[in-house]
């Protein structure tokens, strides 16, 4: 008795992409019209299943080019441009030909996937140190350095995982100091700026989606502690309702003054 399509249509759908195939092959003799299109769908399915591994794999270029290397390092931050709350960077350590299907630089990602691939990240990262630089040091000492701070701060606590880095993969810019802040390593750190680097190296994507998930949870939690703002939905950009509520009450003390200046004054008050 030929099997009911029903059950071929949940065997192929719980079936793991990767398994995908070996599920296939066990209907493609089935004759009925319904098989056959429930085939089609799945090959379509195996298709896109096929071309995110190849992009992924095509993400994974510089790690490979230096895995000669001990500890190769992506760094990322999140938060140059808002008006309010810190600057966050992430340094993450993957595994040789790590897989994370779906990671790309987090602005091309949806909240939801950020959310589910965090953890992911986390638990497949051999090592990963996140930096947070407050509004306050923003003002005091220009956003970029306080970028740098933190990207530096997420290096050092990366380190504690699993040493010194030998190469970073950063995203566009050199970071200052870096050597520094080994005085036991020897050897030059390599810095290796990529430009859109979180959406062309996979270590940088990760660290791209770590920041910034990070950061939105820091936002989420001080839109309760300072409503009004609409933190939890603009995570301190400049949005239209955020700004009206800067004219009408005037800062919280989580905004960064020195961003202010064009919307309120000079003083940024």
């Amino acid at each position: 008795m030929a099997e009911k399509i029903e059950r071929i249509k949940d065997a192929l759908q719980n079936a793991a992409p990767e398994n995908l195939e070996e599920v296939m092959a066990l209907y493609r003799e089935d004759t009925r019209s319904g098989v056959k299109k429930l085939i089609e769908q799945a090959g379509k399915r195996k298709e896109k299943f096929l071309a995110e591994c190849a992009r992924v794999d095509k993400m994974l270029v510089f790690e490979r080019e230096y895995k000669d290397y001990r500890v190769v390092c992506g760094i990322d931050e999140v938060g140059r441009g808002p008006l309010a709350g810190p600057v966050v960077a992430a340094a993450v350590v993957l595994p040789a030909d790590c897989r994370i299907l779906y990671l790309n630089d987090s602005k091309q990602l949806s909240e939801k996937k950020r959310e589910e691939l965090f953890p992911e990240i986390m638990e497949k990262a051999v090592a990963c140190g996140i930096g947070c630089v407050s509004h306050t040091v923003i003002d005091e000492i220009n956003i970029l350095q306080a970028t740098y701070q933190a990207m530096r701060e997420a290096l050092v606590k990366m380190a504690q995982s699993c040493g010194a880095p030998d190469v970073l993969l950063n995203d566009a810019v050199t970071i200052p100091g870096v050597q520094e802040l080994f005085p036991e390593k020897k050897e030059r750190i390599r810095q290796v700026p990529i430009v859109k680097g979180d959406a062309k190296c996979l270590s940088i994507a990760a660290a791209s989606v770590v920041a910034k998930v990070t950061r939105d949870h820091m936002m989420e939690a001080f839109d309760r502690v300072h409503p009004g703002y609409g933190f939890t939905k603009n995570k301190g950009y400049g949005s239209a309702e955020h700004i009206e509520k800067l004219k009408k009450d005037g800062p919280c003390p989580i905004h960064r003054r020195s961003f202010l200046t064009g919307i309120l004054g000079e003083d940024g008050r």
